[in-house]
């Protein structure tokens, strides 16, 4: 009954959705040949945008523990994030050398990274209402240390990792909410009619069931987030359906839960993944007739369109104008100045970061300036984009930003849609600031003599400085524009369509032929987005002209004082460690013939090993874990070193000595009443 129950449920909203998705289809189409033809855009970028950010890149690896559901037990894993930013998690660091396949892979789209107890068990307990549990009560997970990093999906399966120290956990957190960031970050924007045309779909059948507003849960890939979706629906009856059924101890019924949610979202993941694909597929079979009619009746669909504009302007134009005096206009301000303080001092202290980089490459090339220094250094600073740990305090300072008070007047469900947005904007600054500098300085030192490094160095920095604060304003002022669109136009769709109950009328002055390219709902929301846009223009434009946070006006237009530089845009990368002799030293089994071990060696870690002071082990070890039957203490083994969790010291192996008391188990001997049988 509750496999057919899922099953109606993902079918229902994918019939419903596959016919948004066609009407939308059809439009977006039209949008996308209309904007081809007549043109259109903003202000030319000054910085050079990077194609391929991050080819032969990969973002981090390294060890820690993991929690397996499966034996309920703590296990060694070696992690490794590639440039797709997806997780993957080996038995050990030679099974991934080896190339064999991970034993699993996390998508990070839709979870939130925690590092305590405490803010995981306030999550749980709002999963399953009347199941609630105290932190240190929920006996499934014991961390043997402080530092616990918890991967949290409202639907998905949980997953659980600790390390042994306050620096490990910094760096892997900033690491797992990059994943999270990059995943979250929408659709391409390349794909002119099917992303817009999939947005629109799911947004406008979120308002046929009274869902307006931010969504959360707008991320990952098209069945993602049509998964998303179908579960915003079912979880309610699943928990009146399941809870009743769930028996055992407090904390075994929510595992439980958590395990049957995730079995449920991954078949439904399943069904959207095969009918959206279908859907997809059938549309575009359709498009070339589509393009045909749209090409040979462009004038008339336009000239139809404007028309049907104008009568609907009519009926709506007075609605929206007093909503918006009453109820817009006293706030644009407010929430504008909300968005613009903490969103700029992020994209200052990426000004900063940049700066500061090069000012410190060009300090020890003061010392040692030969080009294979400058190689050295270059490698790393082409990469400080993707660098989460470096990036973070750019990332912390938007992170403040609070909507408090107005989030439940205009339906944001969390600040967090801008504040990810925010954040993927100013990694997309820095890259495009590296970039433009790799380039500029690669061609300055065509020919260059090396006592002229210095000088040329700050030349090229200063030259992408002043691009960058043209660019960074022009970035920031439509994201706010955009942001304010969203906060404001879905309230006043809820807040007019009710009083605008005889628009389907209008689509009887539509011509049939043209009935697929013009929608009379699109076109109220169009009139309604028109509405408002220009009280959000002016409220931008003021805030640039009194120079507020360093926005230029739209008036200013900067010169490219560098005529040939898109040209050096068209350049391939330049590999610095390979062209100045600053490579990476070659590994172990660098040689070796098979051509998929030398492009796994090749790939280069953007961000480096975790070493951790005063330790007398490298974090390449690969650590142990065993657990005392008698006094419950754990033990973590490092090479030649052990640690002690519970009372926090090192010891040596001179002090305290491993024995094989079985294969499953150890002793550890060490002083007199010192003697505990630990179980691996």
């Amino acid at each position: 009954m509750e496999l057919s129950l899922f099953l109606s449920r993902t079918g229902e909203l994918m019939g419903e959705f596959g016919r948004l998705y066609e009407q939308q289809y059809a439009v977006a189409l039209f949008n996308k040949m209309r904007f081809d033809l007549e043109g259109g855009g903003g202000p030319q970028n000054q910085l050079l945008h990077r194609k391929v950010p991050l080819k032969n890149k990969s973002i981090f690896s390294g060890a820690l523990f993991q929690y397996l559901e499966e034996n309920k037990k703590w296990r060694n894993r070696f992690l490794f994030i590639p440039d797709s930013y997806n997780i993957n998690y080996y038995e050990n660091k030679q099974a991934h050398d080896r190339g064999l396949h991970p034993k699993g892979t996390i998508n990070c789209a839709g979870y939130r990274v925690l590092t305590s107890m405490e803010e995981y068990l306030e999550l749980l307990n709002t999963s399953l209402p009347g199941v609630k549990a105290k932190v240190g009560s929920s006996s499934f997970l014991k961390c043997a240390t402080q530092f616990p990093l918890i991967l949290w999906h409202p639907y998905a399966r949980h997953y659980y990792f600790y390390v042994v120290t306050e620096k490990e956990q910094q760096k892997w957190s900033a690491v797992f909410q990059d994943c999270v960031r990059h995943t979250n970050n929408g659709l391409s924007e390349e794909c002119k009619v099917q992303t817009p045309a999939f947005t629109d779909a799911v947004r406008l059948y979120r308002q046929a069931h009274g869902h307006y507003g931010t969504w959360d849960m707008m991320c990952g890939t098209p069945p993602q987030i049509l998964a998303n979706l179908v579960m915003e629906t079912l979880l309610p009856e699943m928990r009146d359906l399941i809870t009743p059924k769930l028996k055992g101890k407090m904390h075994e019924r929510q595992r439980n839960w958590m395990l049957i949610s995730d079995a449920v979202y991954g078949l439904v993941q399943s069904q959207t993944q095969a009918q959206y694909e279908a859907v997809v597929q059938s549309c575009e079979a359709g498009r070339p007739p589509l393009e045909t009619t749209i090409r040979t009746d462009m004038d008339q669909i336009i000239t139809s369109k404007e028309h049907v504009t104008s009568k609907i302007r009519a009926l709506v134009l007075p609605k929206a104008e007093k909503l918006l005096k009453v109820s817009i206009q006293p706030y644009i301000s407010s929430i504008l100045d909300a968005l613009m303080e903490p969103t700029s001092r992020g994209f200052f202290e990426v000004k900063d970061l940049f700066f500061r980089e090069l000012v410190d490459m060009s300090k020890n090339l003061l010392n040692d300036g030969n080009k294979e220094k400058l190689g050295e250094h270059m490698d790393k600073i082409s990469m400080l984009a993707f660098h989460p740990v470096k990036m973070q305090s750019c990332y912390e300072k938007v992170e403040t930003l609070s909507l408090e008070g107005l989030q439940q007047r205009f339906d944001v469900s969390s600040p967090s849609v801008f504040v990810q947005r925010a954040q993927i904007l100013m990694r997309e600054q820095m890259d495009d600031a590296v970039y433009t500098f790799e380039q500029l300085l690669h061609k300055s030192l065509e020919g260059q003599e090396q006592e002229d490094l210095s000088k040329t160095i700050q030349g090229c920095q200063d030259r992408v400085i002043k691009k960058f604060d043209y660019d960074s304003s022009t970035v920031r002022k439509k994201f706010f524009r955009e942001a304010l669109l969203q906060i404001f136009i879905p309230y006043m769709l809820k807040q007019l369509s009710p009083s605008c109950s005889e628009l389907p009328s209008f689509q009887e002055l539509i011509f049939e032929d043209f009935s697929r390219f013009i929608l009379v709902e699109n076109i109220f929301e169009e009139v309604v987005l028109h509405t408002v846009m220009k009280d959000i223009m002016l409220a931008v434009k003021e805030a640039a002209v009194q120079r507020r946070h360093n926005l230029y006006r739209d008036s200013i237009v900067l010169t490219d004082s560098d005529p040939n530089l898109l040209l050096l845009g068209e350049n391939p990368p330049i590999d610095w460690a390979e062209e100045y002799g600053g490579g990476q030293e070659e590994v172990d089994g660098e040689n070796t013939g098979d051509p998929e071990v030398q492009k796994r060696r090749r790939v280069k870690q953007v961000v480096s090993m975790i070493q951790i002071e005063g330790n007398p082990f490298s974090y390449g070890a690969f650590p142990l874990l065993f657990h005392c039957s008698i006094c419950g203490f754990f033990l973590i083994a490092f090479g030649n070193c052990i640690m002690i969790p519970d009372s926090i010291f090192w010891v040596a192996h001179a002090r305290y000595r491993l024995v094989h008391a079985e294969d499953t188990a150890l002793s550890v001997v060490g002083p007199p009443g010192f003697k505990c049988r630990w179980l691996l």
